[in-house]
């Protein structure tokens, strides 16, 4: 198994491999070679087994939020356990997270620091920084309006798990690291589809694919619907061995690029979900709170994916930069998020300049834009 600390693979052999193997399989310019035969459903009888490291980082993930969301109701959290669980572990999240990022979330000013400085029971009202933040609408925020609970777990979605399927996604990867993969997603082989308690703790999807799910109508063309085709291909084509190259780099695009269309819909769904709380009229506390959480999130699952190769991703950095600055938390910057709040007219149709151009990034539809707006999983009961 690859260690954390891989450098990145190169595509260009493999794809020159793939057409020398391509060539090997033909007469006369025809392709002799079987289809691929894609099974209906994902094996995972060495799941369990290959991917210990990965699900013990994802628990990892898990136990920083947990400690990070004491400070929701008001309980004081400390940096230095906050550090402990971002860097402790073997490997830890931060071992596999961009370095980059990594040093957004840890050091002196950083944002487990100020996330702790937060906590402890102040309470935080929106208007010209003041103090070190603290409650509003049962979540956490810093004094400028910025909830760092969600720069944190959300951002290292992708500066973290995302970064990490990409050190292991190439054209020589094997069965086990295919597994991996599916892992860091937050998926299983039983592709659930959910994460509600409808179904069992154990196959629940978690992380990315849990915010997949929830934008997927579940009418077998949503974006969980084409991952999950994809990586029944990428297991098949490298059980299949070498002559299937190019089917396997093939999955290797696919995944990357709906991997990150679920990342940029659910941005979508988020500012959707600001513009609503935040244009109430006489909006209430919790109310302020829910939509500050909402625009957070947003913030988080953007700015994890700055830095992450360009290989690797549609959206350039540039871009990323230019939808942090709509964000009102540029990534060089002091962010002024609530101005959100205390401007809503003028500030908040900035969120619809970012819907727009994610749409034109991603080219989805005008009705993919209205979908997203829901939580599919909620909607559909499943």
């Amino acid at each position: 198994m690859k260690t954390f600390f891989n450098n990145y693979y190169s595509r260009i052999s493999g794809v020159a491999l793939a057409g020398m193997l391509l060539f090997s399989c033909e007469d006369n310019g025809v392709d002799i070679r079987p289809d691929l035969q894609i099974p209906a459903s994902y094996d995972g009888a060495n799941f369990t087994t290959a991917t210990t490291v990965q699900r013990a980082v994802l628990n990892q993930l898990s136990a920083l939020t947990v400690e990070m969301q004491r400070g929701r109701i008001g309980e004081a959290v400390t940096q230095e356990t906050l550090e402990d669980l971002f860097s402790g572990g073997n490997p830890s999240v931060e071992a596999v997270a961009t370095p980059y990022y990594a040093g957004l979330i840890t050091g002196t000013g950083a944002w487990l620091d100020e996330l702790a400085k937060a906590s402890g029971g102040s309470v935080y009202t929106p208007g010209v920084p003041v103090g070190e933040g603290g409650t509003l609408g049962g979540y956490l925020f810093d004094e400028n309006g910025l909830e760092l609970e969600q720069m944190v777990e959300k951002g290292l979605f992708g500066a973290a798990l995302y970064h990490h399927a990409t050190t292991l996604l190439s054209g020589d990867m094997t069965s086990e690291e295919v597994d991996q993969v599916l892992a860091v997603f937050g998926a299983t082989p039983a592709f659930s589809n959910s994460s509600s308690n409808n179904v069992a703790s154990d196959v629940r999807d978690r992380f990315m694919a849990n915010y997949t799910a929830r934008r997927d109508k579940n009418d077998g063309n949503g974006l969980y619907s084409q991952i999950k085709a994809a990586f029944l291909k990428l297991q098949a084509a490298t059980a299949a061995g070498s002559e299937y190259q190019a089917e396997k780099l093939e999955a290797i695009d696919d995944i990357k690029l709906i991997w990150e269309k679920a990342n940029a819909a659910t941005i979508i769904n988020y500012c959707h979900a600001t513009i609503s709380r935040l244009s109430a009229t006489n909006p209430t506390s919790s109310d302020i709170g829910a939509g500050l959480h909402a625009y957070g999130e947003a913030v988080g699952f953007i700015h994890g994916w700055r830095t992450i190769p360009q290989e690797h991703k549609r959206i350039t950095d540039a871009q990323i930069d230019a939808i942090l600055v709509l964000l009102n938390a540029p990534y060089n910057g002091t962010p002024t998020s609530y101005k959100f709040v205390t401007d809503a007219v003028n500030e908040l149709p900035k969120l619809s300049q970012v819907m727009d151009q994610l749409q034109a990034i991603y080219q989805f539809t005008d009705q993919d834009i209205i979908d997203f707006e829901k939580n599919w999983v909620n909607e559909q009961g499943r």
